[in-house]
């Protein structure tokens, strides 16, 4: 498969962060998060099957994600209006909060079955291996699902998973969303 290309690709695209010279304040970002709570949980542990779980994601990949629901380059009916009204600052701290909780994850499967596409990005356990890949440890395989279809119709659009979701088939969908929504995650709340 093409996956050398794509991790080459990929480790590029990871270069800097975005808003380098914004830092993020986790006790501002813990006073904002209120608003996140009713879907990704306060501890960023997702509460409804739709929306991810949050809690120690990358932070470069918070900033980006936020700011591309706000710029309206993401859209999304609930996502697209919390993130409207959110200044640079106040991504960074919410990047900032939600980034500096613990994430692990256990396998519940031998690790020889992890989806080969995807463990270069999302390691075999989800936990992320590059700053622009999110966690998939314990999403729920519909969210997965729904991601990598959107990633393949173009509906949903990134330099690296574009290309790799474009080749999948509903049935490898299927198959990657199962198995890291199969991996139990922890999140740690860190004060």
């Amino acid at each position: 498969m093409r996956l050398a290309g794509l991790l080459v690709l990929g480790v590029g695209l990871h270069a800097g962060p975005i808003f380098a010279d914004i830092i993020g304040d986790r006790d501002a970002g813990r006073q904002i998060s209120g608003q996140c709570r009713t879907c990704h949980g306060s501890d960023g542990f997702a509460t409804i099957p739709i929306a991810p779980h949050i809690g120690g994601e990358p932070e470069a990949y918070l900033r980006a994600q936020l700011t591309a629901f706000r710029d309206g380059t993401r859209e999304h009916e609930m996502m697209t209006i919390v993130a409207a009204n959110l200044s640079d600052q106040q991504i960074a701290d919410l990047a900032a909060w939600y980034a500096g909780h613990s994430a692990t994850a256990e396998l519940t499967a031998d690790p020889a079955g992890a989806p080969e596409a995807c463990v270069a990005c999302h390691g075999t356990d989800g936990i992320h291996l590059v700053d622009d890949a999110p966690n998939l440890a314990g999403e729920t395989n519909i969210y997965i699902d729904t991601q990598l279809k959107a990633f393949r119709s173009g509906q949903r659009t990134h330099e690296v998973m574009s290309e790799v979701a474009a080749e999948l088939t509903n049935e490898e969908i299927r198959a990657y969303a199962d198995w890291y929504a199969a991996v139990k995650l922890y999140i740690e709340t860190v004060e």
